[in-house]
């Protein structure tokens, strides 16, 4: 049932004018009969702009016509944005809690389930006062439970984005879960326990927040000393999550345990180490890749999960759009040459590859791969590891790769000329071969091999197709709402746009963790090398003119594949705009 007490700001509007007697009758059926809320139906009839809606529901709020939860529950506006402006307009303090050190110290001092209640998060104090950021700042009861929790000391409110607010608590409550394992590990400090023990505080620790890591999908772990805390977060749909806040006090023994397993210097705290190690996880073995760089507060450490034994997804099953499936697929048929996935790190290179291989894999065919680390292991594949140590680099790889007959070649990644001119002159004397190169769309990718310093004559010769592609998150099928685009953007994506079409964007809930999204696909863009654009290679054509002649016949880029599945409701513009507009 909609929540019908937000009409009341349609009469605000018909009060001041603003609106006639006829028009809050066709508002309040539309409010009945769609699903879009009164915001939306408002700039959708243009009564209001995006930015007056916001002057509008703070001028309704001064005048009691509305609360503020009653913005937060039933208006789609950029509550960020909201509230800043309204906290200018009343005077108060607006605090951005991701932009500050929350001391989780605070928190700790009182129950999770009394900060919950009253949604109000304490994150800093001077010898005066304790600052608490709130949802509301007008309840009464906020305001009464907090002096009675921090007698000693005024509290000085500030207004937050109800969002920011609950995912601290969300930390508090994590800290309180793993309070006895934190008590444990310092009680091992003061028995000088041995951090070798299996049984010990600190590996349990660890455990703990590679299981966590795991089962929330991420992809990647971040082990952050801050000034007051350990800060904990977890790569998820390729977006950071804090997972744990620890207290200052664990980073110390958590970091060396973490370098001793990856057999690292524990002594070495001023220049960058690498290493991975292996755990068991939930009976599964997954492979860590891990990372340190001195920062100004300690150590920062970043582990890579790797799942060797992942299933591997089928080409088919990426989600390329059909026409650039069907031009990748072909260019796979192709005797020899040279393939390019392109794209920032993270954004599934490594899996289309091995996704392509696992598609013309056979018998009859020999196919060698040199990666960095071999990520997931396949039969009828040969695969070698980088190793820097005993001068085993992608480049004498290469040519060792080429002494072993192969008829397919895959490098994990191309990082210098050396490495690119072995594998342009492979694939000219008959291999086919893969690689990945970083750059931001497929276009680019020809003049960076030619910046690299490879003639443009062989450049035109090799190449046979170049992806680039991206990750973009899905919208969360349980609550995802729809929404209408201003004319301005409809202006500008309508030529990408379908017959029919409907946008959706993010709300949030509990099965997406309040981030209104859920999982990622693949968008891309694939560049076919016909005769043409290998003579305009050879010429030394522009980027430009290259881009146009790939228009003009049928290119599709990443952008526009994003806006079609944005149409279509599987992605929100605003992600679209976040991943694939430049």
């Amino acid at each position: 049932m909609k929540e019908k007490k937000v009409l009341s700001i349609v009469e605000f509007l018909y009060q001041n004018q603003i609106i006639s007697q006829e028009d809050v009758k066709s508002i309040e059926e539309e409010f009945e009969e769609s699903e879009d809320d009164i915001g939306s139906i408002l700039i959708k009839r243009k009564i209001v702009s995006s930015e007056n809606l916001i002057i509008l529901l703070i001028e309704a709020i001064k005048n009691n016509i509305i609360l503020i939860n009653d913005v937060y529950e039933n208006f789609s506006i950029d509550i960020d944005d909201f509230l800043l402006k309204f906290s200018r307009e009343l005077n108060l303090d607006y605090i951005d809690l991701y932009s500050v050190d929350v001391n989780y110290t605070l928190g700790a001092k009182v129950s999770y389930q009394k900060l919950s209640k009253i949604h109000a998060l304490p994150y800093k104090e001077d010898d005066l006062n304790i600052y608490v950021a709130v949802k509301d700042p007008f309840d009464i009861n906020t305001q009464d439970t907090l002096q009675r929790i921090f007698r000693n000391k005024l509290i000085k409110k500030s207004i937050a984005n109800p969002e920011q607010i609950e995912k601290h608590l969300h930390n508090i409550e994590i800290s309180e879960s793993v309070k006895d394992l934190v008590q444990e590990i310092r009680a091992e400090f003061k028995t000088t326990a041995n951090e070798t023990d299996e049984s010990s505080g600190i590996l349990k620790l660890i455990e703990l927040v590679l299981k966590t890591a795991i089962i929330s999908g991420g992809s990647d772990i971040h082990i952050e000393p801050t000034e007051s805390s350990c800060v904990v977060r977890s790569r998820i749909d390729g977006m950071l999550k804090e997972i744990f806040v620890f207290d200052k006090d664990i980073y110390p023994p958590l970091s060396s345990r973490l370098k001793l397993l990856a057999n690292l210097d524990i002594a070495e705290k001023r220049k960058p180490q690498d290493g991975r190690f292996s755990a068991v996880v939930m009976n599964k073995t997954y492979d860590f890749r891990i990372s340190t760089l001195p920062i100004m507060t300690g150590e920062s450490v970043v582990m890579r999960i790797l799942d060797k034994s992942k299933v591997m997804i089928k080409l088919e099953e990426l989600g390329m759009h059909p026409q650039n499936y069907k031009n990748f697929r072909a260019a796979m048929d192709a005797p020899y040459g040279i393939i390019f996935v392109t794209g920032p790190t993270g954004s599934g290179k490594t899996t289309t590859l091995y996704a392509g291989l696992n598609a013309i894999k056979n018998v009859k065919r020999k196919i060698i791969t040199v990666e960095d680390p071999v990520e997931y292991q396949m039969s009828l594949i040969q695969q070698t590891q980088v190793n820097t140590k005993a001068d085993l680099t992608f480049a004498n790889a290469l040519r060792a790769i080429l002494r072993q007959d192969p008829d397919i070649i895959m490098i994990g990644e191309v990082r210098d000329r050396e490495t690119l001119k072995i594998a342009i002159e492979a694939s000219l004397t008959g291999h086919l071969v893969f690689s990945t190169l970083h750059t931001n769309d497929a276009i680019s990718a020809i003049t960076r091999v030619v910046d690299m310093g490879i003639e443009p004559y062989l450049v035109s010769g090799a190449l046979v197709a170049i992806q680039a592609q991206r990750l973009i998150r899905k919208l969360c099928q349980f609550c995802k709402v729809r929404t209408t685009l201003n004319d301005h953007l409809l202006e500008d994506i309508g030529s990408m746009l379908p017959r029919e079409y409907q946008f959706f964007k993010a709300r949030g809930c509990e099965k997406c963790s309040n981030t209104g999204y859920a999982g990622r696909e693949m968008i891309s863009e694939v560049l076919t090398i016909d005769d043409n654009i290998a003579s305009m290679i050879a010429r030394g054509s522009s980027k430009e003119e290259i881009s146009k002649y790939a228009y003009e016949n049928g290119f599709i880029s990443m952008f526009n594949d994003a806006i079609i599945r944005a149409s279509g409701g599987k992605t929100s513009i605003e992600e679209v705009y976040r991943v694939a507009k430049s």
